[in-house]
């Protein structure tokens, strides 16, 4: 039966590695992905246990930003409320699937919504008990115009960690492609470094930037660059993710608040 799970798993495996393959080719089709942050989060291998619902509602809020948009028709990230709930599903021990539907209230008090992501997560089983654990996570959007200069949006999400001793670092080394006329596919990747403090709290830095598009990366000053202070702790049965940003460069948000609460069912 173990064999039977491994060589199934194995398979998947492979299936990914075309993927990112087929991913790699599409780089010369893609375009500039401008859009707009709904999640903040370094992915570590964890997913819902085979036949189990896990509800997540991710917020994050600008509290000094960019008073100008990304793009043309979109807006600026100044004073804005952003987000997304996220419904996923485990299928086995290595295979999740997850629906988000993001939105965000612009600094004028505005909805907006953002459309719809759909994502396929594929892990080594049982990461939290590994001490190297991988995985990698593609992620489908359909995102409205205030939110994307392209409809269509595909992103890929590798996922590597170590942890041991109390301590984890995971890097997300993420390539996000979209599918507008110009442009070209960014470089996205994010990184986690935390100490168990005891039970389930851990305390961390994450780190997030932005280096687009790829084959012309910008200076340093015209890159997004931004480092979390973050805290990961249970609560009246909810895992929760608290953290504040800081803006590393002048094209980065000055200072960002986060927060992740979420609860399996």
């Amino acid at each position: 039966m173990l064999n039977g799970r491994r060589g199934t798993f194995g398979s998947f495996v492979m299936m990914i590695l075309k993927c990112l393959v087929g991913a790699a080719i599409a780089f010369h089709y893609a375009a500039n992905p401008a859009y707009a942050v709904d999640e903040i989060q370094v992915y570590n291998a964890d997913i819902a246990a085979p036949g189990t619902f896990t509800l997540q509602q991710h917020l994050n809020y600008v509290w000094s930003g960019n008073t100008t948009p990304d793009f043309p028709g979109g807006f600026a990230s100044n004073r804005t409320l952003n987000g997304t709930p996220e419904l996923a599903y485990g299928v086995t021990d290595w295979y999740e699937l997850g629906l988000y539907a993001p939105f965000a209230f612009d600094n004028s008090g505005t909805f907006l919504p953002g459309g719809f992501k759909v994502r396929q997560l594929f892990v080594s089983p049982h990461a939290e008990d590994r001490k190297f654990f991988y995985g990698v996570n593609f992620e489908l959007s359909y995102q409205s115009p205030r939110f994307s200069q392209s409809a269509i949006g595909l992103e890929i999400r590798p996922i590597l960690g170590v942890r041991d001793l109390g301590w984890e670092f995971i890097v997300n080394p993420i390539v996000d492609l979209s599918f507008a006329p110009d442009g070209a596919p960014a470089f996205a990747p994010a990184a986690r470094l935390a100490r168990n403090t005891g039970g389930d709290t851990w305390v961390g830095v994450e780190y997030y930037s932005n280096y687009s598009p790829i084959g012309a990366i910008p200076p340093a000053d015209q890159q997004q660059q931004t480092l979390f202070g973050v805290v990961d702790f249970k609560v009246f049965g909810l895992d929760v993710n608290l953290g504040m940003g800081f803006g590393l460069t002048n094209a980065s948000d000055s200072i960002v608040t986060k927060v992740i609460i979420g609860r399996a069912f």
